[in-house]
């Protein structure tokens, strides 16, 4: 027996139903018992896009191009890019093949793992990394050895086994899985992968159950609205290119078809891949936009809509005119809360792409915010660590600007690197300062525990506050000024405490805490500033 595209086109789609059927599951296997372990959410929203494989006629690579090209673009979260780029390389190692055989499989897997590997600077084990690689290892040994020759069945089932056994053994590898009691969330989430494709071998392909959170993946044209008569270009036109034979294989070789487009309205997204190309553009010439594409290529996906007819949320946000001059440098911040939205905005950041703790933003999203920022260099912030390995990407993907990630793991990190920027230095230079600045940022957030765990010793009920620093699990107590208390213990004496409200904040809960900050530090500047964050009560900016 050997996998035809169709078949393999109906186990992706069945493995992004096991994802999004299965994602609360994921998500309540995150280590910390916070309310923001969106692992699942991440992975389901980064696979939800295969339902685009409906009905398709083709070849194995070439199917395994279009989960690669639609994974890359949806890719949330660290566990979502690192399952995107897994695709990727298994997508390469397919390439040419009509139909494939389980010693294919195995070769497809391996290089999916080295992509995934080669992509995060330093791989811990005991994370989705190990299962990947323990199942391709096992892979290519038993198809060397003959097994599973003719069995893609008999081949996956051992697969999925492999998988779980690695996922057994990851408390092991990782230390604080084992001290929690779980095993690893992304992890969980490939075995998923595997066991929906499984499930379409059988022919039992799972079923989507209900809407999920995976429907709510916001795409490139996500904009807000205003007045009719504003509107300069009328057609929201988005097209999918699959490039022709000339084209194929290298990334960023159509900048002539970019400039074209770019002549022709605004709101230019482009997305030059190995493979595709993804076009979203405001003009009042679609068919010129289609027209020119096919010089390229053939036409995958369109999309039209009349924006004055229509008129509703895909237009203002993101809408800016491509023919002002660009200014030498711009910013892009990931952030959520009124106030740290505007504070990031007062601090010279010229676009905001919604998101951070439970929302992380996709790829396309970051590649939108980019597009959207008129500057020759663009500075993201991500301030999320969730998020790095997709801006990196978005940042690899973008061929007109240069694009720099500053490492920011919280929005306080990202403050401090944005007061620390100097329009007289390079921009190299002032990314080494403001990667520099961070590191002298100690963040303290406080929330409640979503579950019962254990971490570190502590014993952690559920709705216990949790007084964490730089995202780790520090204290536990019943209420914020206790694990306030408890973490100034460890905690010298800054001169700087910036402290942001969030969207459960109290008056007489804030008053507590500023009183224990000022008798902490007496001489220290106190802020008190209204963030509006979601999940956590209060953020603390200690330098």
């Amino acid at each position: 027996m050997k996998l035809n595209g169709k078949k393999f086109s109906e186990m992706c789609i069945s493995a992004a139903n096991a994802l999004n059927n299965d994602q609360a599951v994921i998500n309540a296997l995150n280590v910390f018992p916070v309310p923001d372990g969106d692992t699942g959410v991440n992975m389901s929203l980064t696979m939800s896009t295969l339902q685009n494989l409906n009905d398709f006629s083709g070849t194995v690579s070439e199917c395994a191009t279009k989960v690669a090209d639609y994974m890359l673009r949806a890719a949330r979260g660290n566990s979502g890019a690192i399952l995107s780029l897994f695709f990727r390389g298994f997508a390469k190692s397919l390439k040419g093949l009509d139909e494939v055989d389980s010693a294919d499989i195995a070769k497809a897997l391996n290089q999916g793992t080295k992509e995934a590997y080669g992509a995060v600077m330093t791989p811990t084990e005991g994370t989705i990394l190990t299962v990947m690689r323990m199942c391709a290892e096992r892979a290519v040994e038993a198809t060397e050895h003959g097994e599973y020759e003719g069995d893609i069945r008999g081949l996956f089932n051992y697969l999925l086994q492999a998988a779980n056994e690695a996922l057994a053994l990851t408390p092991e590898l990782l230390p604080i899985l084992k001290e929690a009691n779980v095993v690893d969330a992304g992890g969980s989430g490939f075995v998923t992968v595997l066991a929906g494709m499984l499930a379409a071998l059988n022919g039992q392909p799972i079923e989507r159950v209900g809407g999920g959170d995976a429907t709510a993946t916001p795409g490139v044209a996500d904009f807000g609205s205003f007045e009719t008569g504003d509107i300069k270009f009328a057609y929201c036109t988005e097209c999918i290119v699959d490039k022709d034979d000339k084209h194929k294989g290298i990334e960023g070789n159509c900048s002539d078809l970019r400039e074209y487009l770019a002549g022709l309205g605004d709101s230019l997204v482009f997305i030059d891949d190995e493979n595709m190309i993804k076009i979203h553009v405001h003009t009042n010439h679609p068919g010129k936009v289609l027209e020119k594409a096919l010089r390229f290529g053939s036409l995958f996906t369109v999309k039209i809509e009349n924006m004055r007819n229509q008129h509703t949320e895909l237009i203002e946000e993101k809408s800016a005119p491509s023919n002002e001059p660009r200014t030498p440098v711009g910013f892009v911040s990931i952030a959520v809360g009124e106030g740290v939205v505007a504070a990031f905005r007062d601090l010279g950041v010229g676009y905001v792409v919604p998101g951070g703790q439970t929302m992380n933003p996709s790829t396309d999203d970051i590649l939108a915010a980019i597009d959207a920022v008129n500057s020759d260099t663009v500075f993201i912030l991500p301030n999320n660590k969730n998020i790095f390995l997709v801006a990196e990407r978005a940042a690899e993907m973008t061929t007109d600007k240069k694009v720099i990630v500053i490492h920011s793991a919280q929005f306080t990190q990202g403050f401090t690197a944005m007061m620390m920027y100097d329009e007289s230095l390079s921009p190299e230079d002032n990314a080494a300062a403001m990667e520099e600045a961070i590191t002298g940022v100690t963040t303290l957030s406080f929330t409640r525990a979503v579950r019962d765990a254990e971490i570190d010793g502590m014993c952690i009920k559920d709705g216990e506050v949790l007084g964490l620093v730089n995202g780790k699990v520090k204290a536990v107590a019943g209420e914020i000024p206790a694990a306030l208390e408890k973490l100034l213990d460890n905690i010298d004496a800054p001169s700087f405490l910036s402290v942001y409200t969030g969207e459960q904040a109290t008056a007489p809960i804030t008053e507590c805490v500023e009183q224990l900050l000022r008798a902490k530090a007496p001489d220290a500047e106190l802020m008190l500033l209204e963030g509006g964050q979601p999940l956590y009560d209060y953020v603390i900016a200690v330098e």
